[in-house]
């Protein structure tokens, strides 16, 4: 019998300006992504576990980018899984298993929190992804765009 895994749930959120593209940060050099960008969002605290998972992520949104003024999507638009830097308990890599939903963004300017290094808006059909991003994001954007 196999043993079951355990993962952490992070939520991601794929926001598109009005000419389509795709607002993307960029990973601090230690970041768990370091070298490529990555998606608003990430995990659930424990507290939230009652919680909205809209609201998780709007939260997510904010801490990152302080963007509030989005609208998003409920029905999920991709999924991915990935072990990150981080160690649990036992001393092993931290299994995290991404949600990602479509968002509009409606307005407001983009500020960094310390998370990450930078931003930018890009159309994901005019870039090779390989080059920006890894792992479960790289996962869940191609199942987006259907490849």
């Amino acid at each position: 019998m196999s043993e079951k895994d355990f993962y952490h749930i992070s939520l991601k959120l794929i926001i598109k300006n009005n000419l389509g593209e795709v607002l993307i940060l960029k990973d601090r050099d230690d970041g768990s992504f370091s070298g490529f960008y990555d998606l608003p969002g990430g995990r659930i605290n424990k507290d939230e576990f009652s919680s909205d998972y809209i609201e998780i992520v709007k939260r997510e949104l904010y801490e990152e980018t302080g963007l509030k003024d989005v609208l998003i999507d409920r029905a999920p638009v991709g999924i991915g899984r990935a072990k990150i830097k981080s160690l649990d308990q036992d001393g092993n890599k931290i299994r995290v298993f991404y949600v990602f939903f479509e968002a509009k963004y409606l307005n407001g300017n983009v500020i960094i929190s310390r998370e990450h290094s930078g931003f930018k808006w890009v159309n994901l059909k005019n870039i090779k992804l390989e080059d920006y991003f890894t792992a479960s994001v790289l996962e869940g954007l191609k199942q987006y765009l259907g490849n």
